[in-house]
């Protein structure tokens, strides 16, 4: 009788601990979206029109910005590696357009120059921007240059074309010229549809897409293989330099985007646009989930995360906050969301230890 006593207390025992385990998994898990709840009451509480229909949309169009970049480099970071240049791209970008549109192309060989159509600017912006990611990711798997170095020597070469495009000078007044056919622009980062703005569009449907890339293709997987076990991914039939090469051409792509439409809600293009974007967007990554050792993650997290900083940066303006401690606190969760990573990381493979145990 003692003896069933014993067994039965042990495994309550043993479900309980389970169920400890798992909560804290939860919480670990759904951290982006728990801190997103808490931000957004703080702030409600404390200015009580945050959560105003107008406050929400302009919140919107600053979050789409870092949560497109976000979505390039979430690709990244689940394969292990992460993308110091996208900041950069979303400078270069935006000059190459201003470039366009203000002096066209210059061709002396034939004495003419030539004024793409709107359309094709965008067009040669965003090639532009998956090449560079491209020539980034080449770069990485084929002299097994590691990331960190690759794409932080990518930053300064894109910030130095960016400078050398103008001779560091802005290009103003982007409204291009009827007879050039290169008018219209500002719609790309002034247009709405359906009352919301292109640019809220855009992040949507990139995340949308991003999703099932990530969720439902062969190259998801693959991304998520890559990340897991490079190694293991090889083994199995993975081509890991040509997926690699792809992932930071979507990075790349998804600057570039970012880079067009600042560019077009300001109606002009600065050689320093884009600063620092690069760390919101490791920010935004990392909060929503996706561990920067790569192989687990999602889009929904990231997008989430992006909110989180997106909420946080526009309510410390809203509450008067200095841009110096908004640095500081900003700072201080990038690397609160790192040692989370690394917490849950250590969770999880003591739960898989557990697990293994308990089928030997």
């Amino acid at each position: 009788m003692d003896q069933v006593t014993n067994t039965k207390s042990a495994q309550t025992k043993k479900k309980r601990s389970f169920t400890k385990t798992d909560v804290q998994e939860f919480l670990l898990r759904g951290r982006a979206f728990i801190a997103l709840i808490l931000v957004l009451l703080v702030f409600t509480l404390l200015s009580p029109g945050f959560l105003s229909t107008g406050n929400i949309v302009i919140m919107s169009k600053h979050v789409a910005l870092n949560a497109i970049i976000a979505i390039g480099m979430t690709f990244v970071i689940l394969t292990g590696g992460i993308d110091l240049s996208v900041g950069s791209v979303v400078g270069m970008i935006a000059m190459v357009a201003g470039m366009l549109i203000n002096q066209g192309i210059n061709l002396p060989q034939l004495g003419v120059i030539v004024y793409p159509h709107t359309w094709m600017i965008l067009l040669i912006a965003l090639v532009l921007g998956i090449l560079t990611g491209a020539l980034t990711g080449s770069i990485i798997t084929r002299f097994n240059v590691a990331p960190f170095i690759a794409t932080l020597g990518m930053f300064y070469v894109a910030r130095g074309i960016a400078g050398l495009l103008n001779n560091g000078y802005t290009f103003p007044n982007l409204i291009g010229r009827p007879e050039y056919g290169n008018t219209g622009f500002e719609i790309l980062g002034a247009g709405t549809f359906l009352g919301v703005n292109y640019s809220i569009w855009i992040m949507g449907l990139f995340a949308l897409v991003a999703h099932i890339v990530t969720k439902r293709t062969p190259f998801g997987r693959h991304v998520f293989a890559i990340g897991g076990n490079q190694r293991a991914a090889e083994l199995s039939g993975v081509r890991v330099r040509r997926t690699k090469i792809i992932v930071y051409s979507i990075s790349g792509f998804c600057a570039a985007m970012v880079g067009l439409i600042i560019a077009s809600q300001l109606v002009a293009a600065h050689p320093q646009t884009g600063v620092l974007y690069e760390l919101t967007a490791i920010a935004a990554v990392v909060l929503g989930g996706t561990s920067l050792s790569g192989g687990s993650g999602s889009i929904g997290g990231t997008l989430i995360g992006a909110f989180v900083i997106g909420v946080l940066g526009d309510g410390l303006d809203r509450m008067g906050v200095s841009s110096f401690w908004q640095q500081v606190i900003i700072g201080s969760v990038i690397v609160l969301a790192v040692i989370i990573d690394q917490v849950q990381a250590r969770m999880q493979e003591r739960i898989a230890l557990q697990k293994q145990q308990e089928m030997d």
